[in-house]
């Protein structure tokens, strides 16, 4: 089975959506792309330098950013723990409600780990369930009120340190869960491509499976009449062996002709069962005959030395469709390879008869053989009526066979015909 394009640039992806286009992605953990070694440094950078600032500015004699405080080593102090929480993003990605989680005492009152903080809240938001997203939210919104007092900006009241801490709050949460859904979506896209082309290929197998069913029972139906000829003529020829020759050269002629008529149909029906991904049309394969063919279907039969009574009273069989045809053929076909192989030497009678909008009704007797016939019954699978019963049921026609009231052989069938 083919799968999906893999994108032209996967390296421009998220690890979770880049992921995705192996088989085994959900079975582990994503890889990071070069996408997310790029974020992540910059997140990086951005955090040491967002520490070094408010460390420098909380050591200034004029702060603007925050209220510096009492005692230098609490500054540096302060600024180690911003480093290590910088440290901490290289671990977002594998642990990131676990760091957030250990690292949510620091938004109490550290200034210069608010930055990475932000970020350890954004990854949480886009690669948590929106339950996990709004609990540490509200979390966060409950550690803004003790920073805003422990550490206000200067020059501002206290309600609004607060409102700034809820804004960038409600804004990260917004930001983070609008990512997530569209991730999401595109998650969903590609699961619904693979599961339609994995869809689509299921049809194309199955459809490939009928059409190699019908081949098969094209195969047989054109097999078995073509081998039940040649056992015909060669017992003939076995049993008298003292014919003379004229009669014996036409025999073999018969049977060279049969044998050739038979691996030609054999090597057509395996070059179609050969053939891959060959999608003209829906025309049948050769060999699909047709009504026109019937009679040098009889005359083939009576060549063999078969005595076969015919009766058509088909009305426009020029009209008919080749559908109707293939299996009214195949059903006197059926019958006379039948009355050949179980009722040797016994007349067949094959009427034809109907037109357009009336149906076409097709019949095949004979009698009911006394005895084994000489030299055995030829072989065989038992599928021909089996296989002709299914042919005309798709047709949404009727099939019987068996004894009738006389006690002779009889299998008739009747296919619909539209006007």
């Amino acid at each position: 089975m083919t799968s999906l394009a893999v994108p032209e640039h996967p390296w421009l992806l998220p690890g979770a959506l880049a992921g995705a286009t192996s088989p085994d992605a959900a079975a582990r953990r994503p890889r990071r792309t070069t996408r997310d070694w790029a974020v992540d440094t910059l997140a990086f950078l951005l955090s040491v330098l967002w520490v070094l600032f408010i460390t420098a500015d909380a050591l200034s004699p004029d702060p603007a950013v925050t209220i510096p405080l009492p005692h230098d080593w609490m500054t540096g102090v302060d600024a180690l723990l911003g480093l290590v929480c910088c440290g901490l993003l290289w671990l977002r990605r594998r642990w990131p409600l676990g760091l957030l989680i250990a690292t949510t005492p620091l938004s109490l009152f550290s200034m210069p780990s608010t930055f990475p903080l932000v970020i350890l809240y954004f990854t949480v938001v886009v690669h948590r369930r929106t339950a996990v997203a709004v609990a540490v939210t509200g979390v966060g919104l409950a550690t803004n009120l003790v920073f805003s007092w422990l550490r206000p900006e200067p020059g501002l009241p206290y309600w609004a340190n607060v409102a700034w801490g809820v804004v960038i709050s409600l804004a990260v949460l917004a930001w983070g869960m609008f990512v997530r859904a569209r991730r999401q979506l595109i998650v969903s896209l590609r699961e619904r491509a693979e599961r339609a082309e994995a869809e689509q290929q299921l049809r194309v197998a199955q459809a490939r499976h009928l059409e190699r069913t019908r081949i098969a029972r094209e195969m047989h139906d054109v097999l078995a009449h073509r081998i039940s000829l040649l056992s015909l003529h060669a017992g003939a020829l076995e049993f008298r062996p003292d014919a003379p020759a004229d009669e014996v050269a036409r025999a073999a002629g018969v049977i060279r002709g049969s044998a050739h008529a038979a691996l030609q149909d054999l090597r057509e029906v395996i070059g179609v069962l050969r053939a891959e991904g060959d999608d003209d049309g829906d025309a049948p394969e050769p060999p699909q005959p047709t009504l026109a063919d019937l009679p040098a279907l009889i005359a083939e039969s009576r060549s063999a030395g078969v005595r076969v009574n015919v009766s058509d009273t088909v009305a426009k069989p020029g009209e008919a469709p080749a559908a109707l045809g293939r299996a009214a053929y195949r059903i006197v076909q059926e019958g006379l390879t039948n009355a050949r192989k179980h009722a040797a030497g016994a007349a067949v009678t094959v009427d034809v008869a109907g037109g357009p909008g009336t149906g076409l009704t097709v019949a095949i007797g004979n009698r009911w053989p006394v005895g084994s016939p000489p030299g055995g019954t030829l072989p065989g699978a038992g599928t021909g009526l089996v296989g002709i019963s299914e042919r005309v049921t798709l047709a949404g026609g009727r099939l019987a066979y068996g004894r009738d009231d006389t006690g002779d052989f009889r299998l008739a069938a009747w296919l619909p015909w539209p006007a």
